[in-house]
């Protein structure tokens, strides 16, 4: 190995160490996907493009299973609401918690080795959903629920925040 290649491989371990998680990811096992969505912390969710292919939204995000559906609250004006409101509901979802999707200098695509499946996603309107998916979120996020649930509910009332509901494509 040149010595150029050696420094250039140095410092591209140094810099991925300096941006890798502090915990070790729990990832799903891929033997047995509806349990892993019943205790998973996290889901990754690409909206996929008009021509089948994903985006480049990967972004993990809290979300709860409710009735064999994806459910969670997301911006309404990021990529997740946007891409339904263009026409474009479909999305892959893979499950696992595999750490920040996005480092300083680099991504992380760890996710994409984890069970994940295609689903359609809607937007959802549904008081009641809301508060059975903030319920969730307290079991599942009990130390971090507090300074999110009145602004979850807050952004639902005022139009800031949507629901999203992902219903898999085929049985899991």
């Amino acid at each position: 190995m040149r010595r150029r290649q050696f420094l250039q491989r140095s410092v591209t371990w140094a810099a991925a160490s300096l941006v890798a998680p502090l915990w070790a990811p729990r990832a799903a096992s891929p033997t047995s996907l509806p349990k892993a969505l019943a205790e998973s912390e996290f889901v990754y969710v690409s909206p996929l493009r008009s021509n089948g292919t994903e985006s480049r939204c990967h972004a993990e995000v809290w979300y709860a299973w409710l009735d064999g559906a994806v459910v969670m609250t997301v911006s309404a004006t990021g990529w997740k609401a946007t891409a339904i409101s263009r026409g474009l509901p479909e999305a892959r979802i893979w499950v696992g918690d595999y750490g920040r999707w996005k480092g300083l200098l680099s991504t992380n695509e760890r996710f994409r080795q984890g069970p994940n499946f295609l689903a359609t996603g809607e937007r959802v309107d549904d008081p009641a959903l809301l508060e059975q998916l903030l319920a969730a979120y307290e079991v599942r996020y009990p130390d971090e629920i507090a300074q999110w649930r009145g602004r979850m509910r807050a952004g639902q009332r005022d139009g800031s925040r949507v629901m999203v509901r992902y219903r898999p494509n085929r049985p899991l």
